[in-house]
């Protein structure tokens, strides 16, 4: 997908490589070739293993690859070996060259598998263009202040939003388009994601179906 300066790949569940300025920014990559680009950037939003995987971070990083991510997985670090880590906590602001990168409270209303501080979401703005990765979430206040070109929003349920719930999220943030994400590899199908693509239509909302590129 090519949007702006961006050229965005999904790499299923919820991870993502954007190219940007000829930079290789991941967010929570899982299950990838072993022929995929090197990271210059690696945005992690939380340790469970469906979002954070020792094996296929070591397929990408590179000598100078910077991580971000937060507190809970500073330890399994050790595993990739020696990397430029920073901490990921909410209400935190972070730079990476061009790129402004905010840290932004991701937890469940309703649920007891993600509690409020031990997981991220991330608003990135890259030169202008911004991108919202919701991470492992509800519909929860703090996206009343989202303000973005892009949203990746869950749709599989249990864990996160359902289809529904997640097209109630775009309606609230409104971004120029909707991706669905967190189905397809471990958890949601194809008609979570089909689903909400639908509501958010209904709802004059842009909405597309990516195809996954790995």
């Amino acid at each position: 997908m090519q949007y702006k300066n961006l050229n965005i790949k999904w790499l299923g569940h919820s991870g993502f490589l954007i190219n940007f300025n000829n930079l290789n920014i991941y967010i929570d990559p899982i299950k990838l070739s072993n022929s995929i680009e090197k990271a210059d950037l690696i945005l992690i939003t939380h340790g469970h293993h469906d979002h954070f995987s020792i094996e296929d971070i070591k397929k990408i990083i590179k000598n100078n690859t910077k991580f971000i991510g937060p507190p809970e997985i500073i330890s399994q670090t050790r595993f990739i070996g020696d990397v430029d880590f920073e901490v990921a906590e909410p209400g935190k602001d972070l730079k990476f060259n061009e790129i402004s990168i905010k840290c932004i409270h991701a937890y469940n209303i309703n649920k007891p598998f993600h509690s409020k501080g031990d997981s991220v979401r991330y608003l990135i703005d890259f030169d202008g263009t911004k991108i919202y990765h919701s991470g492992d979430t509800d519909i929860i206040p703090e996206m009343n202040n989202i303000q973005t070109n892009i949203a990746f929003l869950p749709v599989s349920g249990k864990f996160t939003m359902t289809a529904n719930e997640a097209a109630k999220a775009a309606e609230i943030i409104n971004p120029d388009f909707a991706i669905p994400i967190h189905w397809g590899t471990l958890i949601g199908t194809k008609e979570n994601a089909e689903e909400f693509v639908k509501l958010c239509k209904e709802k004059k909302i842009n909405a597309m179906i990516m195809e996954r590129e790995n």
